[in-house]
This record gives C-alpha cells, structure tokens and sequence, in this order.
C-alpha cells in the first residue's frame, strides 16, 4: 500500500483524497478514478491493512521514508519552495497537470522521463511544437498518454510565452495577481490556461511558495521554506 493524492472532481468542485491505495494501480479514465476513489475508501473502513494508524499529512508520511525515495527527495527539496524560473514553474505546472486522475508517486517516477519527452520543459520549445511533436508525446510509454494533457502543454508554453513578452516573465505575472484568493487564482488560470482546474491550481501555487499550506508547522523542512521567502510569506 502506498501514500497517494487522488484528485476527483464533481460539476465544477475539486477534491483531493490522501489515501493508502494500492501500488501499481493507475487511473488513465475519470470513471476509472471514481472506481479508486470508493476502493480507497473501502479500504479505510474493510481492510485489516489499513486498520493501522496513518499520518494526518504529508510532511508526517515523509518522515517514514527513507532519504532516496521520491516522495522524500520532492517534499524536502522541492515543495512549497519559491521557483526562480519560468521554464521551471512551467515545469510544474505540466506536472501537477499530468497528475489529475493520477497518484502523485506515478509523475514523481515518470517526472525525468517528462524532462525529456519535453524539451527540458523549454517553454519556447514546447510552444513550437506541431503535430509530429504531439504524435510522439501520444507514443512515449515513459509519461502519460493523454492527448487532452499534452496539448494543454503546448497551449499552456504559447500562453506562457504571451505573458513574457506583456510582462517580462511568469513570475512577474504571478506576482502581479499576489495576493489574490484561491477562488480568483483559479478563475485566472482557467481564464488564462487550459486543463487548470480548482486543485491543480491550489496544488501548483501551493507547491510553488505563492499560497501557504504545503508543509505543517511541525515539520522540519518548514523553516527551510520560510529561509526560501515564499510569495505568501513576504507580507
């Protein structure tokens, strides 16, 4: 059994479930992962295995790994942490965007061979991309086979690109809307991107130091995050 996020979404409200599910089951199609939404939950309730007690968050469930295993690596170096560059936030953005209907474990494991099926998340690269470049994507086993996702990643480094030339980065658009309620971030992603819905949009600002929220007080990469100077934190 392993520590996932599972995003559902019904009519126009996002969830996200931290559950135990079992390894190696993915979800590819959104009945699919209403099928591993009541599994996860079944287990809680069914399963002698999952009788045992579980941590509350995710920095309590990292604290259980050891030092190499992803989820480590992502919570103690990445998460929560400011991004200085665009084709890194860009990065993240196809991530987290790769990751609705997924476990999270599943894009942490793929995220290198992301990396390359992506032209090292070069937003200018990816916003040339044409219909050979989609082909390829749709036939690399090594990430997800989505075409909806892959072409909102195109979409998305076009959009991107635009709002570089209006206001010099993305980070300097990010920073133009902060502060801004979770409710108004989401309307201006969807209005700007595509494939952005409520959680990935709380999850990408969240994971990128622009919203609070990844990381407990108690936990001890939570300093090390403050160090950074995240957006939420600067006043």
């Amino acid at each position: 059994m392993v520590w996932t996020k599972l995003r559902f979404t019904a009519g126009l409200t996002s969830f996200t479930f931290y559950s135990f599910v079992q390894e190696g089951f993915q979800v590819e199609h959104e009945n699919e992962l209403v099928l591993q939404v009541c599994l996860s939950i079944e287990c809680r309730v069914n399963s002698d295995d999952c009788l045992m007690e579980k941590p509350t968050s995710y920095c309590q469930f990292v604290d259980s790994l050891e030092e190499d295993h992803v989820h480590r690596i992502y919570h103690d170096q990445h998460y929560g942490f400011p991004i200085d560059s665009d084709d890194e936030l860009f990065c993240r953005l196809v991530l987290e965007i790769n990751q609705a209907g997924l476990s999270w474990t599943t894009i942490l494991n793929k995220q290198d061979n992301f990396r390359m099926a992506y032209s090292n998340f070069s937003i200018q690269e990816v916003a040339q991309y044409g219909d050979a470049d989609v082909e390829r994507l749709l036939q690399d086993a090594g990430i997800i086979r989505n075409k909806l996702k892959v072409h909102a990643a195109i979409y998305n480094a076009n959009q991107i690109g635009a709002l570089q030339e209006s206001f010099g980065s993305f980070q300097h658009w990010l920073a133009h809307h902060h502060p801004l309620p979770l409710q108004d971030w989401v309307k201006l992603f969807k209005k700007t991107f595509k494939f952005t819905g409520g959680e990935i949009t709380n999850e990408f600002l969240m994971s990128t130091g622009y919203l609070p929220g990844a990381h407990i007080a108690t936990c001890s990469i939570y300093p090390k995050v403050l160090k950074a100077s995240p957006k939420w934190n600067r006043g």
